[in-house]
């Protein structure tokens, strides 16, 4: 029983404040997705992924961000990414081919997902990941930042780092379909009506400007889209005639109004059903 009114306030303190986070088993899988209430790190025995080889019509993006990605594995100095462009061109799936590719030879690489809701978390999450005997990947997908949206500040203290500085075994890759990571209307129209024009929308466009690599990713043209089902068949062992194959793929690019790797992928996995393939 605690009578002293001052270990009460202490107990009390100690339930309200948890004890630091242990870090997990980072030997137990290569990739992990980070959530937060309470904070922890989840293990992906299997991530989702394609191969490599497998990506057509993204080769500087890929031999860019392989490079960059082996030199970080190998302990050398590496830049934070931004993959940016069209949809469903395959910028989040070139993040994760190029983590199991150099995996495979630097076993010391992982991988950790953020979302974007939780950037407020990630300076605990960077000291969770700062003395691991490991090289991070921390990836956010679909990063972009909205009206009155302040969440941005916190992605700073992983390009910046703060008066810490940024762990050395920890680099961000973030995929966005914008180039600034915010609206172009957002930053006409604080242009428009600030004092000064320039200085309004510096610290959000600047955001972008941090990432050392800028990866840019734009529309496939019909023989790259029927390139990538061409490597899906070959990859999978999936059987059809080139004439066929055309006709079908054309067709499905017609009812979906576009033409993209993602669209490719779609029209694949009803082809590979179609044909009795698992995948």
């Amino acid at each position: 029983m605690i009578d002293d009114p001052m270990d009460r306030i202490a107990a009390a303190l100690e339930r309200i404040s948890p004890a630091p986070l242990k870090a997990p088993d980072f030997d137990a899988a290569g990739a992990f997705v980070w959530q937060t209430g309470p904070d922890h790190l989840i293990a992906v025995p299997r991530v989702s992924k394609v191969d490599l080889d497998l990506l057509v019509g993204v080769d500087r993006a890929r031999d860019t961000l392989l490079a960059n990605t082996t030199q970080f594995a190998a302990g050398l100095p590496a830049n934070n990414a931004l993959l940016w462009g069209a949809r469903g061109m395959g910028k989040s799936s070139l993040v994760k081919a190029v983590h199991a590719h150099v995996q495979a030879t630097h076993s010391v690489l992982r991988i950790v997902e953020l979302q974007r809701e939780d950037l407020p978390s990630v300076g605990r999450l960077l000291a969770l990941l700062r003395d691991a005997p490991h090289r991070f990947i921390l990836f956010c997908d679909d990063l972009s930042f909205g009206h009155d949206d302040a969440q941005y500040k916190s992605l700073k203290a992983v390009l910046d780092g703060g008066i810490e500085g940024r762990p050395d075994n920890v680099v961000l890759y973030a995929t966005s379909n914008r180039r600034h990571l915010m609206p172009r209307d957002m930053i006409e129209n604080e242009r428009g009506s600030a004092i000064n024009p320039a200085e309004a929308v510096e610290e959000k466009v600047s955001l972008s400007d941090r990432f050392g690599l800028w990866l840019g990713f734009h529309p496939c043209d019909q023989k790259q889209y029927l390139e990538m089902i061409r490597g899906y068949c070959d990859a999978h062992g999936v059987k059809i005639d080139a004439d066929t194959l055309y006709a079908e793929a054309i067709e499905w690019q017609a009812t979906r109004g576009s033409r993209s790797g993602r669209v490719a992928w779609q029209y694949f996995v009803d082809l590979a059903g179609r044909k009795g393939v698992s995948l």
